[in-house]
C-alpha cells in the first residue's frame, strides 16, 4: 500500500519534474531510490517534495527538485565519469550524481555540511565519494581531469582555469549572471583548446559563498 509520502513523491516526479522537460526514465526513477526527505533538515521535511528551496543553515539553501532534474538531464551522465561537484550542502545532489557516476568529488566551504553528508551517503551505501572542505571556484587539480564539473551555486562569470581541468569531451555545467537574471550553461570540451557553449535554461538562484567574500549558495 502506497503512503502519503509515496504520494507526495509521485506528485513530485509527475506535476513538477515531468513539466520541466525532464523525461529520462533513468532520472526519473533515481528520485524514488535515493529518499529526498532523507537529506532534509528536520523542520522541513514536510516539505521535501514541494518546488522550493529549502533553506539550510548558514543561510545556504537545497535546490528545487525540478531544478536538480534538469541540470542532471544536461549532464547526461554515463558510469564511467569522474565528476567535481561543487556546493555538498545536504548531500542530495552528489547522491544524485554518485548513483549515476564512477566517481565524485565534493566540495563545499561548510565542514559539517561535508560530515552530515557523508554519514548518509554512508546509510545510502554509496561510498564513491570524495568530500573536500573548500569553495571548490577554482576547482581542484588533485583528481583532474574531469568528465564533468559541475557548479550548484550561481557565479557572475566562469571563473578562470575551470574548463581547463576538463578532459576532452568533458562538460564544464555552470548559473551565470546576476541576482536577477542567470543562465544555465554546459560549456563542452571538444578538443585540446576547443569548447562548444549553450544556454540550456534560465534561472535565478544565489551565488556561490567563496572565502572571504560572505554570498548565498544553493545547494
Amino acid at each position: 500500500m502506497k503512503t502519503l509520502t509515496d504520494l507526495k513523491r509521485f506528485n513530485m516526479i509527475e506535476q513538477q519534474i515531468r513539466t520541466w522537460d525532464v523525461f529520462d526514465a533513468l532520472i526519473l526513477d533515481l528520485y524514488n531510490k535515493i529518499k529526498r526527505e532523507e537529506y532534509v533538515p528536520e523542520l522541513y521535511k514536510k516539505i521535501a517534495f514541494t518546488d522550493t528551496q529549502i533553506p539550510l543553515k548558514h543561510k545556504q539553501y537545497m535546490l528545487a527538485p525540478k531544478q536538480e532534474a534538469r541540470v542532471l538531464q544536461s549532464l547526461q551522465l554515463k558510469p564511467t565519469d569522474t565528476i567535481l561537484h561543487v556546493g555538498t550542502g545536504t548531500g542530495f545532489f552528489a547522491a544524485l550524481l554518485a548513483s549515476l557516476s564512477k566517481h565524485v568529488v565534493t566540495m563545499d566551504l561548510y565542514e559539517n555540511f561535508l560530515d552530515d553528508a557523508k554519514s548518509i551517503h554512508q546509510k545510502d551505501n554509496l561510498l564513491n565519494l570524495t568530500y573536500i572542505n573548500d569553495d571548490g571556484v577554482q576547482g581542484n587539480l588533485d583528481f583532474a581531469p574531469y568528465d564533468v564539473i559541475v557548479f550548484t551555486g550561481g557565479v557572475p562569470k566562469e571563473p578562470l582555469g575551470l574548463r581547463e581541468q576538463l578532459k576532452i569531451g568533458g562538460k564544464l555545467f555552470l548559473f551565470e549572471g546576476t541576482e536577477t537574471l542567470m543562465q544555465a550553461n554546459l560549456i563542452e570540451k571538444v578538443g585540446q583548446n576547443e569548447y562548444e557553449y549553450k544556454s540550456v535554461f534560465e534561472d535565478v538562484i544565489p551565488f556561490l559563498v567563496m572565502k572571504g567574500k560572505p554570498s548565498k549558495f544553493i545547494f
